[in-house]
């Protein structure tokens, strides 16, 4: 997993539009990357939907927010809709930035062991460096433990 001050990974991914964005496009400002397993699952619809509630805190720090799963543009859009979300789902089908932030891993779920997504969030810095590392986060905790934190930077 990337840890504080390492350098960033650079990806390029598609929004729930199709729109390619690039972690680079966003230096100078800092970037919240939360990482989770699946569109509309009970743990990541909470977190979306604490990330939406708090957005107008995230804009007034000029902070911009992107969610990051596996799931297609298609799955984005239609998780985008059902809860009226105001921020960017980038889709990682080939698990580029999942690898590459050490977030793809082994999980437990009552006894059974598969392979997924480890809900993280990651905040970059306006450097395009890791300032802080969430890992194993409570969805409905993130949005209010990652504006804390930015507000220390």
């Amino acid at each position: 997993m990337l840890e504080t001050n390492q350098e960033a990974f650079n990806f390029e991914l598609p929004n729930q539009q199709g729109t390619i964005r690039k972690l680079s496009d966003y230096k100078g400002q800092v970037v919240v990357l939360y990482f989770y397993p699946k569109d509309n699952t009970p743990g990541c619809t909470t977190q979306a939907c604490n990330y939406r509630d708090t957005m107008p805190e995230f804009a007034k720090r000029d902070v911009k927010v992107f969610g990051i799963s596996k799931d297609d543009g298609e799955s984005h859009r239609k998780f985008e809709a059902d809860f009226d979300l105001n921020f960017e789902l980038l889709s990682d089908e080939a698990r580029t930035a999942i690898e590459a932030y050490g977030v793809w891993g082994e999980k437990n779920m009552y006894g059974k062991i598969t392979m997924g997504v480890l809900r993280t969030t990651f905040v970059i810095d306006k450097d395009g460096k890791v300032a802080k590392v969430f890992p194993k986060v409570d969805p409905k905790l993130d949005p209010q433990q990652v504006l804390e934190f930015i507000d220390t930077l």
